[in-house]
Parts: C-alpha cells; structure tokens; sequence
C-alpha cells in the first residue's frame, strides 16, 4: 500500500495512541499518503450523544494536532484531513455544513446506522433477513454516493444481511451500479479481515466485478500498529484477483471546495 485514507483517533472514543505513532508507523511500512478520517461530530437533539464518534468540542484540537504534525513530517509523507461520515437525510445538510466550516478536506462514507442514527435507528453490521432495513440501507449509501463529495464508499457490505439470496444481489446491485455511475471507488476494509469481522465479502465482491467497480483498500486504523496492514493485505489483493476487482492503489481524492 502507498495510500490510506481511513485512519481514526483516540477522540472517537473507541480508539488508542497517538497521531505520531499512526504516522510513524505508516511511514515505517512505505505509505505515502495517509487520510485521518474519524468519525465525524453529530449533536442530536435532546440528551441523547453517541459516544462511538468524536464530540464537537474535539474538533479543534484534532485539526491543530494533525496540521502541525503535517508540516512536521512534510517530505516525508502527505498527511489529509477528513471525516467518515454517515448519509443521514434528515442530518446530512448540517453535518456537510460542519466538516466544511471545521476544515475538513475530504470525506469517506461509512454507513454505520440505518434509517438515522437517532431516534429509531439500526446498526448495520447486526444480522438481520429484514429486507426493508437492507432496501433502506442501499438506498442511503446511493443517495450519499450520488453527492458527490464522498472520496470513497467504506465497508460496503456492512449491513449484514442473511435473508433471501434474490434480496441480497438486488440490493447489492443497487449499491455497485450507483458506484460505477457515479465513479465512486468501494473500500476492501482491512479491519474486517484481520478481526475476522463478515466483511470483506466475497459475494459482495462478485458481483462489483461484474459491475466493473473499482475498489480501494483501507487499513480503517484503531491503533497506530494497523495503521499499515501488510499481512491483511495481502488477502485483500488475493481476494481481488480472484474475483476480478481491479484495486486503485492511488486513488483520487475529492477535496471538498
């Protein structure tokens, strides 16, 4: 790898070490570019905080730390800026809105929740064979693709759907049709290999090539030592060539205006 773009931090809150130590240990292993992209800040109404993204009170010290270690490290590594972030309708206005205003270079999106994160919503990675919340889940990651803003698709397969085989291809055929149109790469997420998680998945995988989609890799780093992942990528390129995705090494980010 010579790119990551999918690096989180301690202020998620699910998260350990130090932006040094992240950094150090991309460089130690040839990364060129990296992307620190935690999860971004959404305040909800009433009482209610997720305490599963970074608070808007860390916004600041996040980008003075990162934008001093990148000078500090320049000519050595390129170092970006972003959020992954959710396309929640109801929200998605506001929290474009602060990751303009807070300075954020570019987005990846990760659909974490369905239907919203609050009220009501629904975690994507539980097992589930309900086929509106998949429909619903598709729908939004479409939706967000079709922005425009978004650098690349996190952990398309996410939702983890173990109903009928004929539900899975049409939603997932959703999902990659609009990532071709849109030329919005889908992330192979490295996290899911090395924890064993049901992601990557292969049948997703299948038919993105079919679509002829493009896929990037992403460390998606809790910890500085994921923050390259050598032996997690070597499955992910395996699983690639088997299946026929093309991976784009250096992709192209879409730096917000």
């Amino acid at each position: 790898m010579i790119c990551n773009y999918h690096t989180h931090t301690f202020r998620c809150h699910h998260a350990d070490g130090t932006e040094r130590e992240y950094i150090e240990r991309a460089i130690s292993c040839g990364i060129k570019k990296m992307g620190f992209s935690d999860h971004i800040p959404l305040d909800f109404p009433g009482d209610y905080r997720s305490y599963w993204r970074m608070f808007s009170e860390d916004v600041e010290d996040y980008f003075t730390t990162l934008r001093a270690l990148r000078e500090e490290y320049r000519g050595r590594i390129e170092i970006l800026i972003g959020f992954e972030m959710e396309y929640y309708p109801v929200y998605y206005e506001e929290m474009k809105k602060n990751a303009l205003g807070w300075g954020a270079e570019y987005l990846i999106l990760g659909q974490h929740y369905t239907n919203s994160e609050y009220p009501g919503g629904t975690y994507s990675g539980f097992q589930t064979s309900d086929e509106k919340l998949f429909a619903s889940y598709a729908d939004d990651v479409v939706a967000g693709m079709r922005t425009g803003i978004f650098t690349y698709l996190a952990h398309p397969e996410l939702f983890r759907f173990a109903g009928d085989a004929a539900v899975y291809r049409r939603e997932t055929e959703k999902i990659c049709r609009a990532a071709k149109e849109t030329d919005t790469p889908m992330e192979i997420n490295l996290l899911g290999i090395r924890t064993g998680r049901h992601y990557p998945n292969p049948a997703f995988w299948s038919i993105a090539a079919e679509f002829g989609c493009t896929a990037v890799l992403g460390c998606d780093a809790h910890s500085p030592i994921d923050a390259a992942d050598p032996a997690s990528e070597a499955k992910a390129r395996e699983m690639a060539s088997r299946l026929g995705v093309r991976i784009e090494d250096d992709p192209k980010v879409r730096l917000l205006a």
